[in-house]
């Protein structure tokens, strides 16, 4: 199934940087926006496009709340599962979800996660580039995974001696 998909490898691997998303949705989700940016012009307009931009109904100085908007149902849908599993990891993302899940309710909190999910994906695709979440010290990580192989090897050719 993604073997069609194998000259654009890179950008769906830079898709699965982003917490929520999997092979399958970043895959689904490059077939059914594509990879040219230009067509949109801004996050704002694919939100609009997709239908996950937030409603606004505001009279007389008063907000209320506005219905979401209609847009292709398949990506709302595949942003959506994203944004329900980037709930539950350890990222931005979540925090910003608990954030929401208090004030506006779980619904609305997971279109919100949602709406801010595809702007991502439209910088990513936009820059090429892979997500970096502010929260995640990658450097730690790294460390963390690969300190007992190079502790290993420092001992193996006679850096440390215990």
């Amino acid at each position: 199934m993604l073997d069609a998909l194998q000259p654009h490898q890179s950008l769906l691997q830079a898709l699965q940087t982003i917490p929520g998303l999997d092979a399958i949705g970043a895959a689904m989700r490059l077939v059914e926006i594509g990879t040219d940016m230009e067509a949109f012009g801004s996050p704002e307009k694919l939100a609009a496009w997709a239908g996950v931009c937030p409603g606004n109904n505001e009279s007389a100085g008063k907000r209320k709340a506005g219905r979401k908007r209609k847009g292709n149902p398949s990506v709302r849908r595949i942003l959506c599962e994203a944004a329900n599993a980037a709930s539950r990891t350890r990222s931005a993302l979540a925090d910003k979800f608990n954030a929401l899940l208090i004030r506006r309710g779980r619904k609305r909190a997971i279109f919100a996660l949602a709406h801010k999910i595809l702007k991502i994906v439209f910088v990513l695709i936009r820059r090429g580039d892979y997500y970096r979440d502010a929260t995640i010290d990658y450097e730690a990580i790294s460390v963390g995974r690969n300190a007992p192989r190079w502790i290993r090897m420092l001992k193996k050719y006679g850096y440390i001696t215990a």
